[in-house]
């Protein structure tokens, strides 16, 4: 029997005004590509105008940033006193980016300038007390932090009173700010004014390097506009706009919407990379088998990201940072190979620690052990990971909590693969040291919980916490936990979404037969996709099943016949779907459609999310034969 994982909802149609219809056929924008643009917020003349602008004219003036021109003002007079600097990163690839940022852009203004990225275990996250023992036994009086800091006041005056000031760049959301801080350059801040509320870390650091190379080099970059409201607008140097890519990678990493001054980083960073990228990144794309010419942003974050953070999960995160860093190509091929090793240890771990996790959840059996037919409905695919349909809807709690013996560095992963195997918030946590101190948790929402706001709310519990809506991470004394759990269950359980399959969005629904090279180009005319601005949707109709077989990774490969030829596809983490089809039989598929290149050849391939019998599901049933919606 064939049974769907997701409940399909077809798109209403958005509705486009006059002006933006006649925009977009002077711009030759087909209606089926201007409903998709639609749908994603591009609705009248003047927003398509801004989606089809080169990528530099969607940049903000950094000076409209929080606390810029204090930033602005004590880094001209550390400069101007050549003072010593120390750039403090935190440990992920949105930190470690942001750390790269700052430190290049500052050396370029002929600064005396050190990276310090902290380790999980010793310094923990935001600023460390010994990352401020370092700089005041290397006199540096100036620290600038990359991607936190926001929650660090005590630390911050600290730091103060040492003689050291800190400046902080950060994008995290805090109940208060740092009032010791010489500048809070921030976004999220409640009294900003900045346009973009939804930079990452190295989207900050990004637009401080914009604010303080544009200001402080005179000769820096091409010559600013001539004229108009964008002559007031400041520059954007050629040396900051060399430092795209690594905000690219950060942006992509912290999962930020593509969407506003992000799609114009990600457009920026993704020219760069494909231009050529810094020898760092160039060995780490070549470890990684990815052509750079055909690098997009699912290469940012299923390829590049991983390894930067799979130096700080398994090992020194430092390594990442000299990487970015790096100028000479054979040190660069040797850090790769490195971090390599790493991702790939990292894997293993993450597998064996995942199964655990389940099974002390109640959800499978014991790694290794004999299932039971009630266990087996649950049990984890060949990756480790719970089969998403296969999850037991019914009688699972409004969020997950657990408890183990894991690195530290991997309890993040972790959370992530429960919260999206089982559509709901997961914390995990382990002890930081095996004399039973204090334990240290990751969070991950599952899209149902602001996790930055449930945590302010049980912060009379936690020794610290940070973090923002779909991400954060606390550190707990174990006696406090199973009143931790009761409270934040509590609120998951307030925001936790009706029973019941969850529901799939489809932006069009296409006869299979409709599927050609025309939709491919037009859906690639709305990159760079993702968060905020996602790959198209498809419902596609009327396809039979030729071949279906499962593939490594816990992946389905299928071969699906139309009226004329057959379409390739693949579904990711769905293993059950191997044994759920057969051949012959007719379905309807959810699916991105894209292509794929082998032997220089291109062919069309569906990625492939649910499928159902044909004509099972009404909403898609219920269409017109011709899918149009524009």
């Amino acid at each position: 029997m064939i049974l769907s994982s997701f409940r399909w909802r077809v798109a209403p149609a958005t509705a486009v005004d006059a002006a933006c219809r006649a925009l977009a056929a002077e711009r030759g924008i087909s209606a089926r590509l201007l409903g998709l643009l639609a749908a994603r917020g591009v609705s009248t003349a003047d927003e398509l105008a801004r989606f089809l602008a080169p990528a530099e004219e969607g940049l903000h003036d950094p000076r409209l940033l929080p606390d810029a021109e204090a930033a602005l003002r004590r880094v001209a007079e550390a400069r101007a006193r050549d003072e010593r600097v120390l750039v403090y990163g935190d440990f992920d690839a949105d930190g470690l980016t942001g750390l790269s940022i700052l430190t290049l852009a500052l050396r370029s203004l002929g600064m005396d300038v050190e990276p310090y990225v902290p380790e999980r275990l010793s310094d923990g996250h935001g600023l460390s007390l010994r990352a401020i023992d370092h700089a005041d036994a290397t006199g540096r009086t100036l620290i600038l932090t990359a991607d936190c800091g926001t929650s660090s006041a005590a630390e911050i005056d600290l730091a103060r009173s040492r003689g050291i000031d800190v400046l902080v760049t950060d994008h995290h959301h805090a109940a208060t700010w740092p009032a010791g801080a010489v500048a809070v350059v921030n976004p999220a801040r409640d009294d900003s004014r900045y346009p973009e509320r939804a930079l990452t870390g190295a989207g900050v650091a990004w637009k401080v390097a914009h604010l303080l190379v544009g200001e402080l080099d005179a000769v820096a970059g091409s010559a600013a506009p001539e004229s108009g409201a964008a002559a007031e607008l400041l520059r954007l140097p050629d040396s900051v706009r060399e430092l795209a890519d690594l905000a690219l990678i950060g942006t992509v990493a912290d999962v930020a919407p593509i969407v506003g001054e992000n799609r114009s980083i990600a457009l920026l960073g993704l020219e760069q990379l494909r231009a050529g990228a810094r020898p760092g990144l160039a060995a780490l794309l070549e470890r990684a088998g990815v052509a750079r010419d055909r690098l997009d942003l699912d290469d940012i974050g299923y390829a590049i990201a991983p390894r930067l953070n799979a130096a700080g999960r398994v090992g020194e995160a430092g390594r990442a940072a000299r990487l970015l860093l790096a100028s000479d190509p054979a040190e660069a091929v040797e850090l790769a190979s490195e971090i390599e090793a790493a991702n790939l240890e990292r894997r293993e771990i993450t597998k064996r620690a995942l199964a655990e996790a389940v099974h002390a959840l109640g959800l499978a059996p014991a790694p290794g052990g004999t299932a039971t037919r009630a266990a087996t409905e649950t049990a984890v695919a060949p990756d480790g990971t719970a089969p998403a349909a296969d999850l037991p809807a019914a009688g699972l709690p409004a969020a997950l909590l657990v408890r183990g013996e894991w690195p530290v560095g991997i309890i993040g992963l972790i959370a992530g693969r429960l919260a999206e195997d089982y559509g709901r918030p997961a914390v995990v946590a382990t002890a930081l040291d095996a004399e039973g101190g204090a334990l240290r948790a990751s969070c991950r929402s599952g899209g149902a919980v602001n996790l930055a706001e449930a945590l302010i709310a049980c912060d009379d519990l936690l020794i610290r916490h940070g973090g923002h809506r779909n991400a954060a991470g606390f550190d707990i004394d174990p006696d406090r936990w199973p009143e931790f759990a009761a409270r934040f269950l509590e609120i998951a359980a307030a925001e936790a979404r009706p029973p019941g399959p969850a529901e799939l969005t489809v932006d069009l629904v296409l006869p299979a037969d409709s599927v050609d090279y025309a939709l491919i180009r037009e859906v690639g005319l709305l990159a760079p996709t993702g968060q905020g601005n996602p790959a198209p949707i498809v419902a596609v109709t009327g396809l039979t099943v030729t071949r279906v077989r499962s593939a490594n990774g816990g992946h389905t490969q299928l071969v699906l016949r139309r009226s004329r030829d057959v379409l390739d596809a693949v579904a990711f983490r769905r293993p059950d779907l191997a044994a759920m089809l057969h051949e012959g039989d007719r379905i309807d598929v959810v699916a991105r459609p894209g292509s794929r290149w082998f032997g220089g050849i291109e062919s069309i391939q569906l990625e492939v999310i649910d499928v159902s019998a044909e004509g099972a599901q009404a909403a898609v049933s219920a269409q017109p034969v011709d899918g149009g919606r524009a």
